[in-house]
């Protein structure tokens, strides 16, 4: 994320309901810094707490493992070829949805869309590749998890809370040069639109090499 306020603040809502529900009538555990005797006048500047919060976080999502448990769900779906709906959280966006759908739905990308010259779909994948690797919305690190020749899945993980999002891109049978997404967080029930951000910075990156969205975004 672009600050570490912003991450703390972006899942509060999760972060404050584990805690009132794992540690009613008991102390957060805490990292102990150990300091000199003459520091102490020093504790309550704004970078020592702002260093002991970030401490603090960190052992919160290494106990309650906030990274969540990867969806079963994921992949192009056997029923039908296309991602998987979103759930009914806010925390979600897919181009399968129904485009009257605003709060899920996103529109799919043309990776030939602004080119004179038409590229190739391995030629995309490989542009799609550079941009994840090379572009970190909101400072999140993505990790590539399976790579297929039409598909795509990607995990971003926060840089404190260890928060994982999963990210897929598909590229559907055809001569169309579409790509479908899906970008959702594993856990809590809003997201303040990060998914949508992500997806968002991903495509203006695209757009320098001939990508396009297929509809206003």
């Amino acid at each position: 994320m672009a600050s570490m306020a912003a991450q703390t603040s972006a899942y509060c809502g999760y972060y404050y309901n584990t805690r009132s529900k794992h540690h009613i009538g008991s102390a957060r555990p805490r990292i102990l810094l150990s300091h000199q005797q003459n520091d102490e006048d020093n504790s309550n500047k704004p970078s020592d707490q702002i260093a002991r919060r970030s401490s603090e976080l960190a052992v919160d999502g290494a106990i309650f493992n906030l990274s969540g448990k990867k969806p079963e769900y994921l992949g192009v779906q056997k029923n039908q070829q296309a991602l998987a709906l979103c759930p009914a959280t806010k925390n979600c966006i897919s181009t399968s949805e129904n485009i009257s759908d605003l709060t899920h739905y996103a529109p799919p990308w043309n990776y030939n869309g602004s080119r004179k010259k038409p590229v190739s779909r391995e030629v995309a994948m490989e542009e799609l590749l550079q941009v994840i690797k090379t572009t970190k919305p909101d400072k999140f690190t993505p990790r590539i998890i399976e790579k297929k020749e039409d598909y795509l899945h990607v995990e971003y993980q926060s840089p404190i809370l260890g928060l994982v999002d999963d990210v897929e891109f598909w590229f559907p049978p055809g001569n169309n040069s579409i790509v479908e997404y899906r970008s959702a967080s594993r856990l809590g029930n809003f997201d303040f639109d990060y998914n949508r951000k992500r997806i968002k910075t991903l495509r203006l990156e695209l757009e320098k090499t001939g990508w396009a969205s297929a509809e206003s975004f």
